[in-house]
């Protein structure tokens, strides 16, 4: 019988997530990262029955990796604008330091395994954020509207910043980094797009 090898695990678990932001869920191949992870085929499957296997792991800890962030200091109690800025906080310190894995989730997000990785999130991660939204309708901070309207205007924009950072030009062709001051520039906007 062959034993789990916790750094093994871990770089087949770096380079897989690599390959697969690199080239694609199509591209990836359990023989190529066998090669690239430099272990044998056959201890790959020590760790995952086959490549859907694999993905859909590695997708659902980085899923609750990214949850597990988002929730960080934050509380559905808080007033509107305290838990925007929380979120915008959490959301922007896990996508500019974990830029590969973010990049994972968004294919996985675009994929036939979307199901098998989102909808296994933590129910406490949807409830809070949904409780935080229904608290700041009835304490009449924003107005209702619907889920996707919300996203859309809530988070949309802060994403695009860090898009333009992590291409490193902005819709201009200008070169563009991602700051403290034109998040908070941006932040104020979408303050004021959504409250009453």
């Amino acid at each position: 019988m062959r034993y789990r090898d916790e750094h093994k695990e871990l770089l087949v678990k770096e380079k897989a997530i690599e390959m697969i932001v690199r080239e694609g869920l199509d591209g990836f191949s359990m023989q190529k990262l066998a090669r690239e992870a430099r272990v044998s085929p056959a201890t790959l499957y020590i760790y995952y029955k086959d490549k859907e296997d694999l993905i859909v792991q590695l997708g659902l800890e980085e899923a609750t990796r990214l949850t597990t962030t988002l929730l960080k200091d934050f509380d559905p109690a808080m007033s509107f604008e305290e838990g925007m800025r929380v979120q915008w906080r959490n959301r922007a310190d896990y996508w500019l330091e974990n830029p590969v894995k973010a990049a994972l989730l968004e294919q996985l997000k675009h994929s036939p395994l979307r199901t098998r990785v989102f909808d296994t999130l933590d129910k406490g991660f949807i409830d809070s954020l949904g409780r935080f939204v229904h608290n700041a309708i009835a304490n009449k901070e924003i107005l209702p509207m619907t889920r996707e309207v919300f996203w859309s205007v809530a988070y949309a924009p802060l994403y695009n910043l860090i898009r333009f950072h992590t291409e490193g030009i902005s819709l201009a062709g200008e070169p563009f980094r991602f700051s403290e001051e034109i998040m908070w520039e941006t932040f104020a906007v979408v303050m004021k797009a959504l409250k009453i």
